[in-house]
Order: C-alpha cells, then sequence, then structure tokens
C-alpha cells in the first residue's frame, strides 16, 4: 500500500514539473521575411493557409495587399514584408497566408514562408535591443535564441497601431456587410 502511494506520489510531482516546464516555454509559429526569422505565438495564429488571388480595394494604406474571401468571410490581407520596409519580392508557391485575430478583427498576413511551429524556453527570449526599441518597433517582443538561430519575436496584436486597426475594421466590416 505505501508502496503504491509513493508511485503515485512520484507521479504527481513528475506531472508538476511537466507543468511548470510547460509555464516556461512559448510555443511559437516561425516564418520567413527574407533571410530573417520571425516568430509569433501560436496562440495569435488562427489558421495557415496557401496563397490565394487577392482583390485589390482602393484607398487602402499601402501595406494594405486587398483582401480574400475565406469560407464566406471578407479577410484584409496586410503584406508584412510592406509593413516591416523589406523591399518587395515574387510570391513564390512557399508564400503564406498567417490568419490573425486582432481582438474582434481577423486580419491576414503575407510571408515567404512558415517554416516550423516550435516551442522555445523564455529564458532563451531577450529583451530586444535598445537600438531598435522606439523604431515603430512596439510590436518587437523581444528575441529568441536557439542555437546559433537568432528569432525576431513579434506581438501580431500590436502590429498595426490603433488608426490602422480602426481603418482596416471599417474595410472589413463595409465589405462583409455589402457581400
Amino acid at each position: 500500500m505505501a508502496e503504491k502511494m509513493m508511485e503515485e506520489s512520484n507521479a504527481m510531482v513528475q506531472l508538476d514539473e511537466e507543468d511548470e516546464e510547460l509555464l516556461d516555454e512559448t510555443q511559437l509559429v516561425i516564418f520567413k521575411l527574407g533571410d530573417e526569422e520571425y516568430g509569433v505565438n501560436i496562440m495569435q495564429v488562427k489558421e495557415i493557409i496557401r496563397m490565394a488571388a487577392i482583390n485589390k480595394v482602393p484607398q487602402v494604406p499601402q501595406f494594405v495587399e486587398g483582401i480574400i474571401s475565406l469560407r464566406g468571410e471578407i479577410l484584409p490581407i496586410i503584406d508584412l514584408r510592406e509593413k516591416f520596409g523589406i523591399p518587395k519580392k515574387e510570391k513564390g508557391r512557399s508564400t503564406r497566408i498567417l490568419v490573425i485575430n486582432l481582438d474582434s478583427t481577423t486580419i491576414g498576413g503575407i510571408v515567404d514562408e512558415v517554416t516550423e511551429v516550435l516551442r522555445i524556453q523564455n529564458s532563451a527570449i531577450k529583451p530586444s535591443p535598445q537600438v531598435i526599441k522606439g523604431m515603430n518597433s512596439d510590436y518587437l517582443l523581444g528575441i529568441g535564441q536557439i542555437g546559433g538561430r537568432i528569432i525576431i519575436l513579434l506581438d501580431m496584436a500590436r502590429i498595426l497601431n490603433t488608426s490602422e486597426v480602426i481603418r482596416i475594421k471599417e474595410i472589413a466590416e463595409e465589405l462583409n456587410k455589402n457581400a
């Protein structure tokens, strides 16, 4: 009897250690823009879809590529290269759209490719360098270091400023109303 209680106690301690380990790590969707790797918390990504034909919309911010219909919902699509000031490039076979929840709005973000989903220890995440802070980088969470890799961690909820979110919400609501 005492032996069985000891085994159960050891199993509970092991479960507690696993829970603690899960709390000390973050699961990220890793994607590329050019040669750089970026990561976003998997909880901010609704889904990943293949590149689709994008319908242009007049009088939108330059980084808004247009819209697509995703299962009957009109989805504004932003070009993350444009948003980050990275030179444009032709979209290829590995180009993907990250479907992202921003509060009450869902948007799509075009990335060159999604490479993996991985877990990173929170201790491997360093704050953004001072040089980067303040340069339209409110959306930078930090820098992840895994082996020799450097992954720029983004907060997709802050990728757009308030006026941009309002404008995109207006576009999406108007288009969904007319759809």
